[in-house]
């Protein structure tokens, strides 16, 4: 479906601004926060739920290439506690 919206300038300027920083187009950034909506009405209110709503938007295993996280945060933390410093 296709809906032709005029948006206020400060609200197209502040949403093309977050899919930027995202790397997104807007058309799709504008999909990704209206998907969310449903969210924001009935938050997740234990960690059984919240983690039922990753699994339900792909967060969880997002990462097929992590074999074992432990190991892979490791890795991070050296990383960052050994890079330099600019």
């Amino acid at each position: 479906m296709n809906i032709t919206l005029e948006l206020p300038i400060e609200l197209e300027n502040e949403l093309s601004a977050e899919a930027s920083q995202l790397k997104l187009p807007l058309s799709e950034y504008i999909l990704r926060v209206l998907s969310f909506r449903p969210f924001l009405h009935n938050p997740p209110k234990t960690g059984v739920e919240l983690v039922a709503y990753w699994e339900s938007v792909g967060v969880i295993n997002s990462r097929p290439d992590i074999t074992d996280s432990q190991e892979y945060a490791r890795r991070l933390r050296d990383q960052a506690e050994h890079r330099e410093r600019a």
